[in-house]
């Protein structure tokens, strides 16, 4: 009896060790909220940027909502993509949005972008024909002048 009560308390004490080990899961915590400012903060930059002029012909937009669906590899090119929920003349529109990241010199940076009024998939080889040149930046930093 004394043996099986051991040994149920050092399976205790090495499943709770196994399972609150911080260093996995802080770190893909960290990882996963980074991407998702820098979703965040690239797409609040980006339509305030060109005014959404594309998408909304001028008309004045508020951005409501952002929402960041997913990552995934291909070849060099990571895939983030998400959806953007904007109030335009008291009407609700969504765009969604499909970036390609690439590491250049250690840092990773926007390189290719695609925004849509309608849901979409997409692979590599659609999104590098909408090359981005960068002028906002990939970073879960923005600073709003205004």
């Amino acid at each position: 009896m004394k043996a099986l009560k051991t040994a149920i308390f050092i399976a205790i004490i090495i499943s709770g060790y196994v399972n609150t080990s911080p260093v996995p899961a802080s770190a893909d915590e960290y990882d996963f909220n980074r991407a998702k400012m820098s979703f965040e903060n690239f797409i609040r930059c980006e339509l305030t940027r060109t005014d959404a002029d594309d998408h909304f012909n001028g008309r004045a937009f508020e951005i409501t909502m952002i929402n960041f669906y997913d990552i995934q590899a291909e070849s060099d090119i990571k895939i983030v993509t998400g959806a953007v929920e904007c109030f335009v003349e008291k009407k609700h529109h969504t765009l969604f949005v499909a970036l390609g990241l690439k590491r250049v010199l250690g840092k990773e940076k926007v390189s290719y972008y695609v925004i849509r009024t309608k849901d979409f998939r997409i692979l590599a080889t659609e999104l590098i024909q909408h090359p981005y040149k960068e002028r906002c930046p990939w970073s879960e930093y923005w600073i709003d002048l205004d």
